[in-house]
């Protein structure tokens, strides 16, 4: 009971671990490559370039909200969108397989799993931070700039975020050792997780039907904040980001007591 009741105690007893855990992701993530830890930026760039080209050139898509507003301001407001998105998108990407992969460590009683899939998030949030730190270094060249302040709001919107991902990591590591037909429905749900929060176009031009459901969606509310406050200089809507931290936590909470439910049988389906 203690164990579901304050998971951050014990992930503090073991932070030694964690730390030991995402240094050893990270390795593995860019193991055999050339250019290492550059890809953490390279491939959400690469992917910035495909979308603009679409959602931008073909579809001469805007976010509507500065003056004049060209393809670069544009490609700022995707870029924001995909550098948060990906927190999020590469934790749940590989949870369902994490604990399924590590069998030696699912033997040992006293070995604390809930390690891994938190040092896989810390991963993510390692990239993602990466990719934000490349944003504000460009950002200026753009129309509106960038402010301090815009700046400094940044780690209070990625927390949020960050929660949701330990969250879903939690309770798809836990499911999949029992199921693991989820990894493959993984890719589909992370793409519709982007597509419905509004990663490369403008919330505005969700119609009303559909944004009565889409408007719950924590991810949408964060990322759509992020852009309003560090690029485009506006006053934060402090009812939804107050709402992607109470939805956050609940998500963090229920991955948790999910996984310590489901912990015990780990062994005997492994």
């Amino acid at each position: 009971m203690a164990r579901t009741a304050n998971p951050f105690s014990n992930l503090y007893r073991h932070r030694d671990l964690v730390v030991q855990f995402t240094r050893r992701e990270l390795e593995m993530r860019h193991r055999g490559s050339r250019l290492g830890h550059l890809w953490a930026i390279l491939k959400p760039l690469s992917m910035l370039a495909l979308y603009v080209f679409i959602f931008g050139e073909i579809f001469n898509g805007k976010f509507g909200v500065i003056a004049n507003e060209t393809t670069f301001d544009f490609a700022l407001g995707i870029f924001m969108g995909l550098s948060l998105f990906n927190v999020i998108g590469e934790a749940i990407g590989t949870a369902p397989l994490l604990i399924v992969n590590q069998p030696n460590f699912v033997k040992k009683v006293v070995f604390p799993l809930e390690v891994i899939p938190l040092s896989n998030v810390v991963t993510s949030i390692y990239h993602g931070l990466l990719s934000l730190v490349l944003l504000l270094a460009i950002a200026p060249f753009s129309h509106s700039g960038v402010s301090w302040q815009g700046a400094l709001a940044l780690p209070f919107l990625i927390l949020p975020i960050a929660l949701m991902a330990l969250g879903l990591a939690w309770g798809l590591a836990a499911v999949g050792v029992f199921v693991r037909d989820v990894s493959q429905l993984v890719p589909f749900v992370s793409t519709a997780i982007m597509y419905g929060s509004a990663v490369v176009y403008s919330p505005v031009k969700i119609t009303h039907p559909i944004y009565v459901v889409l408007r719950f969606n924590p991810l949408l509310q964060v990322i759509n904040e992020a852009r309003c406050i560090v690029l485009w200089h506006l006053a934060p809507n402090y009812a939804h980001i107050a709402y992607s931290y109470v939805a956050g936590a609940l998500m963090l909470a229920a991955g948790y007591a999910l996984f310590s439910i489901l912990r015990p049988y780990f062994a005997e389906v492994i």
